[in-house]
């Protein structure tokens, strides 16, 4: 899978390990950046990924900052884009199965390596079961036109 990831300083250690796992399994990877743990503004990555995901370039997003709200907040600000964050496997799940979400946010100060392996595994491999929920994903969407 063609994969964009993303963060600022707070979660680029957590990029990089997320970045070495998921090559591993495979997936071929966009790093937005940041390229450094220097202190930068994480809307400048967020909107990257988002919209390489926007743009059909890449299937999915990953996006990281310290707690993940800052970054899932810019994300979402992309037309196309649904960012959930999450920092368990049970959300991670529901958002892929229930909000067809495109885009996940984790914070680098909340979860661990291990964990966020975790968390990426269920929300990539997670599918979506339409039905009643596409009509509420639709919902969502047609938000984005007000």
């Amino acid at each position: 899978m063609k994969i964009a990831i993303a963060s600022d300083h707070g979660a680029y250690e957590l990029k990089e390990h997320l970045k070495v796992y998921l090559a591993a399994q495979g997936h071929e990877l966009s790093d937005c950046g940041t390229y450094t743990p220097e202190s930068c503004d994480y809307p400048d990555f967020g909107a990257a990924a988002a919209r390489m995901v926007a743009s059909g370039t890449c299937e999915r997003g990953i996006v990281l900052c310290t707690t993940g709200v800052g970054i899932s907040i810019a994300a979402n600000k992309v037309k196309g884009i649904r960012c959930a964050l999450c920092h368990d496997t049970l959300s991670a799940e529901l958002t892929r199965r229930h909000n067809n979400a495109n885009v996940l946010a984790m914070g680098g100060g909340i979860v661990g390596p291990s964990l966020a392996e975790r968390i990426v595994d269920v929300f990539l491999t997670t599918q979506f079961e339409g039905g009643r929920h596409q009509r509420r994903v639709d919902k969502v969407m047609a938000l984005e036109k007000d």
